[in-house]
């Protein structure tokens, strides 16, 4: 499994689909940043600055983010015509799938990295008041750990549509409908905990200090064990889509009569 790991990670510099993240990743804080003109009368400091890209990038960013460039690592091997020649290797598809979805959950922390640097450099563009160490130190901690959370929860969406031949592309339509909502979940305390894009949310204790906010971690736990099961089952019962390139027909060349 390390071996597999490693040579993914090696695969990743032939993909420029990784900037793609990236540039959703600054995609969300720029949507908040948008968000602090209108004039409404909030006060606008660097801890509610952050909240606000955290749930930018758990209800409409990162799950379509990570669906999309998930479902391309997976999807490529058949694309480039190789799966055919890994799958005469004695490895299982299931282990094969298993080494990009630990990659996949190193390339959310990295987009976690990434988007809480943006954050932090948003507010001192924008001079946003309330930044010290142990908040600057808070939001890389939650916005990293929530992407993480964030994976877990779509991990059954982009295995479910590996499973079918080139459907990556379908598999972050549901991803986003998927993340979108959570806005519908999060109005109902008990669903908020339950469903694995707010319960993500839970378990980084986000906005706990407002008492109308109440996360139950335990719940939000089963909720993320219960989506790894998901995944772990439909992992081990997948099986390798080798694209079929149909053979051209050649045409039959009549011969001319006479001289």
């Amino acid at each position: 499994m390390f071996r597999m790991v490693k040579t993914e990670i090696w695969k990743l510099k032939r993909y420029h689909m990784i900037w793609a993240g990236v540039f959703l990743m600054l995609l969300s804080v720029l949507l908040t940043l948008f968000s602090t003109t209108a004039l409404d009368g909030t006060v606008w400091t660097f801890s509610f600055f952050t909240e606000q890209v955290i749930k930018n990038n758990a209800t409409t960013i990162f799950p379509m983010c990570i669906a999309l460039i998930a479902g391309y690592i997976i999807a490529r091997e058949g694309k480039d015509d190789t799966l055919k020649s890994i799958m005469t290797i004695p490895v299982p598809y299931s282990s094969l799938l298993w080494g990009k979805l630990l990659v996949c959950a190193l390339l959310s922390l990295f987009f976690g990295l990434v988007s809480a640097a943006f954050t932090v450099i948003a507010v001192f563009v924008m001079g946003f008041p309330g930044i010290s160490v142990t908040s600057v130190l808070q939001t890389f901690i939650q916005i990293i750990l929530n992407c993480l959370f964030l994976y877990f929860a779509v991990m059954p969406v982009i295995v479910f549509a590996a499973r079918i031949p080139n459907g990556h592309m379908l598999g972050t339509i549901i991803a986003f409908v998927y993340g979108y909502g959570g806005m519908f979940a999060s109005g109902n305390v008990t669903l908020a905990n339950i469903y694995p894009v707010t319960a993500s949310l839970g378990l980084i204790s986000y906005r706990s200090y407002d008492p109308a906010v109440h996360w139950n971690v335990l719940i939000c736990l089963f909720s993320m064990i219960a989506v790894l099961m998901i995944t772990a089952v439909f992992v081990f019962t997948a099986k390798g889509n080798v694209p079929v390139k149909a053979a051209k027909k050649h045409k039959k060349t009549t011969t001319k009569k006479g001289w």
